[in-house]
């Protein structure tokens, strides 16, 4: 049987030790007024007229999931359910269900974030953002990231390459003008105007993220090189005897050697350090 993952794959109890082993500290009723935001929170907006939606349905029904809080002095900090709290403020409820859990800073940020994936309450560069802070503040590996929130660590590592982007883009994906895949599009390319010209089209025509990345294919493909760049492929020439290609992005890139027969190839390959074949 395989081993059973953490974070959203066993739920938001996964996270937070509760105050006796395993078992929940008990519903309790408090004053909203009692409780302080999360200061870890990880989303940065919230939707104002969706808030009133819900602080309409809270009058109506109640909160039907408790919050989660921990204990600060003699009041509380919310950990999760931060639009539950502010709906119910608004919606003038005077005590508000709440599950009390002892809970480390760094447990209250992977809580939120934990809960909001779950809701797809995030945006992107939201999230990004939370994951930098729990690799940065709690010095957890990419690996460690993605088990505590129950993601792929390729998605982890894709969602922090966001945060690379330059300001422009940034400012269109957070408004939702362009995807992430147009955002991942963007990172492809190797330099600032090749990654704002590229937005500037997206922006202008609907571009679609498949026509995105033919469109950076084709400009990466006639951005000029540096004269470092050329001088060190004549360097890899002369001592290769053969075309070399080399292409360098923002976080490495690739060298392309071509041969045209067998005995080329074991040229290439002597001049390397190999063995005679």
């Amino acid at each position: 049987m395989s081993k059973e993952r953490g974070g959203l794959g066993r739920g938001l109890e996964a996270i937070i030790p509760t105050r006796s082993a395993g078992t929940a500290a008990g519903l309790v009723e408090i004053d909203p007024e009692r409780i302080s935001p999360n200061p870890r929170q990880p989303r940065t907006t919230i939707d104002e007229a969706a808030l009133s939606e819900l602080a309409d349905s809270i009058r109506e029904h109640g909160i039907l999931q408790p919050l989660i809080v921990t204990r600060s002095g003699s009041d509380y900090t919310l950990i999760a359910g931060e639009r539950r709290w502010r709906a119910a403020k608004l919606a003038g409820l005077e005590r508000v269900p709440a599950l009390v859990k002892d809970s480390s800073p760094q447990q209250m940020l992977e809580l939120a974030l934990v809960e909001n994936i779950q809701r797809q309450d995030l945006g992107p560069l939201e999230e990004a953002a939370a994951y930098r802070q729990l690799l940065e503040e709690h010095s957890l590996t990419q690996e460690k990231v993605a088990q505590r929130v129950g993601k792929s660590r390729s998605a982890v590592a894709n969602s922090l390459r966001l945060l690379a982007l330059p300001p422009e883009a940034k400012d269109a994906l957070a408004k939702g003008l362009i995807t992430e895949g147009h955002a991942r599009t963007l990172l492809s390319l190797p330099t600032l105007e090749q990654q704002l010209a590229l937005l500037a089209s997206i922006l202008e025509g609907g571009v679609t993220v498949r026509k995105a990345e033919e469109a950076a294919r084709r400009s990466s493909s006639k951005a000029p090189k540096s004269l470092e760049i050329t001088e060190l492929e004549d360097r890899l020439r002369d001592l290769l005897r053969t075309k070399v290609e080399l292409h360098r992005g923002r976080r490495g890139g690739r060298l392309v050697i071509h041969f045209y027969s067998d005995e080329e190839l074991e040229g290439i390959y002597q001049a390397l350090g190999g063995e005679p074949l």
